[in-house]
């Protein structure tokens, strides 16, 4: 396996005037292809700060950050911009989706963005096999009013993978959803990394992390624990499992 992610002896400090905070004080982690991590820790532990981080979204104060073997420390804004969009997908609790276009369209957008910029053809083609992927390939047409929120959050997830990006960030993804939908969408996650998509998410939640192959904890900007997930959730298995409680519940109703 080769890595997708590297920090080594990452900090970050953030200074407001002559007051310094260090969210992140010297980690070393490693993330290899095909990979499902959970990265957790409470307000302040900075997995918000190594996410965006890894994420290009901010730059190491100290160590290194390699996306891809890519150091991005060294890159300059734009370079960053073609990084992020080249190589990452991004999936957030909230869908950030455009409320007066479809889905199709939604899912376009970020290859408006590409360079270079596939043909208008090839943008439909290849949104249209993304939502396919997750389930909405009827719903082309839909724009987010008329989709349930665990319909919004597939589309959120089809214009993460229309780039075909080399990994797959999540941040709190299931956090607007209620129980069935949140193991639907694990279920996908799971379903694109079992076909060798890398997958890091940020997740409060133990029972979601649990659906994950490695969870890591972190507390004062340091990582506290680095696990395999010992009995991993399998989506599938979790729905038969609340489809039979329903069942009984509906039968002694």
């Amino acid at each position: 396996m080769s890595a997708v992610v590297q920090l080594i002896d990452f900090r970050k400090t953030y200074r407001t005037g002559e007051i310094e905070v260090q969210a992140v004080r010297g980690v070393n982690l490693t993330i290899e292809k095909g990979e499902f991590v959970a990265i957790m820790g409470s307000s302040g532990s900075g997995k918000s700060t190594m996410m965006n981080t890894i994420g290009c979204l901010d730059r190491p104060t100290e160590g290194k950050c390699l996306i891809d073997g890519v150091e991005t420390g060294s890159l300059g804004r734009n370079e960053l911009a073609e990084l992020r969009n080249r190589k990452l997908g991004f999936v957030f609790q909230g869908f950030n989706l455009l409320s007066r276009t479809t889905a199709l369209e939604n899912v376009e957008l970020p290859m408006m963005y590409a360079r270079p910029r596939p043909s208008a053809s090839e943008q439909t083609q290849r949104a249209t096999e993304a939502l396919t992927l997750v389930g909405l390939g009827k719903r082309l047409d839909h724009t987010p009013s008329r989709l349930s929120g665990g319909q919004q959050q597939r589309v959120a997830i089809a214009r993460a993978l229309v780039n075909r990006p080399t990994l797959l960030l999540a941040d709190e993804p299931t956090g607007n959803l209620d129980s069935r939908t949140s193991i639907e969408i694990m279920g996908i996650f799971q379903k694109l990394n079992d076909e060798g998509m890398t997958v890091v998410m940020v997740t409060h939640e133990l029972d979601i992390a649990n659906y994950c192959k490695r969870v890591v904890v972190m507390r004062d900007g340091l990582i506290r624990s680095d696990t395999a997930v010992a009995s991993r959730f399998i989506a599938v298995e979790e729905l038969q499992k609340l489809e039979a409680e329903q069942k009984a519940v509906q039968l002694t109703a």
